[in-house]
C-alpha cells in the first residue's frame, strides 16, 4: 500500500471512530470523502440528476443510523456503495410507482420540448448527447448497470465490484462485457 492510500484510509478510519463517537467532524469527513461517488452511482443508475440528490442523502442517513453494523476490515467505500445500490432499488421501485399513478407528459412528447438555454446549438446537442447515454445507462438492467458504474465510474476494480455486489470476478467481467454491448446498440439506434 502506498503511503498516500495508507494516510487515507487512516483518515477515512478516524471519521468512522468520530462518527461513531457520535461527533460531527467525523459525519462531515465521511460526507466529503464519498458523496461525489454516491451521487455519481445514483445518477449513473436512475439517469435523473434530482433523483440522484436524493438518493445520495438517503444513502447517508441510512449509512449513519448502520454506521454499528460497519466491519472496518472491509472498505468504507464498498460498504456504502452497496447501502447506495440498495437505495438506487427502492427508489426506482418507488418511481414505477409514482409513474402509473402520474399523468406526466408522455416521452415522445417530451422529446419535442425545447431548452431554454442560453448556449449555442453545439452545447444543446452535447448536453442532448450525454443525457441520451445517461439514458441508456438508466435503462439497462441491474444486473448489467451495477458493475458497469462500480468499475466504469467509480473506478473499483473488477475484485472490489464484484465484493460490493457479491459475484465473482469472472461474473463482473462478462456483465460489464454485455452492459458495453447493449449500451453500444442503445446509444447507436
Amino acid at each position: 500500500m502506498s503511503g498516500a492510500m495508507t494516510q487515507a484510509a487512516s483518515s477515512e478510519a478516524e471519521a468512522v471512530a468520530a462518527a461513531l463517537a457520535g461527533r460531527q467532524p467525523g459525519y462531515s469527513a465521511l460526507m466529503g470523502l464519498h458523496r461525489e461517488a454516491v451521487f455519481r452511482l445514483a445518477r449513473g443508475h436512475l439517469g435523473s440528476e434530482a433523483d440522484a440528490l436524493d438518493v445520495t442523502q438517503e444513502t447517508f442517513v441510512a449509512a449513519f443510523l448502520a454506521l454499528r453494523r460497519y466491519d472496518p476490515a472491509r472498505p468504507f467505500r464498498a460498504w456504502l456503495l452497496r447501502i447506495a445500490l440498495n437505495k438506487c432499488h427502492d427508489w426506482a421501485r418507488r418511481r414505477a410507482v409514482r409513474r402509473f399513478f402520474a399523468f406526466a407528459v408522455p416521452i415522445e412528447e417530451a422529446a419535442g420540448i425545447a431548452d431554454e438555454g442560453l448556449d449555442p446549438e453545439q452545447a444543446l446537442a452535447s448536453r442532448g448527447e450525454v443525457a441520451r447515454i445517461h439514458a441508456a445507462i438508466a435503462a439497462l438492467p441491474d444486473a448489467l448497470k451495477e458493475p458497469l458504474l462500480l468499475c466504469g465510474v467509480e473506478g473499483l476494480s473488477q475484485e472490489e465490484a464484484a465484493a460490493v455486489l457479491g459475484i465473482t470476478r469472472k461474473a463482473v467481467e462478462t456483465r460489464i462485457y454485455r452492459a458495453r454491448q447493449k449500451l453500444s446498440h442503445l446509444v447507436e439506434g
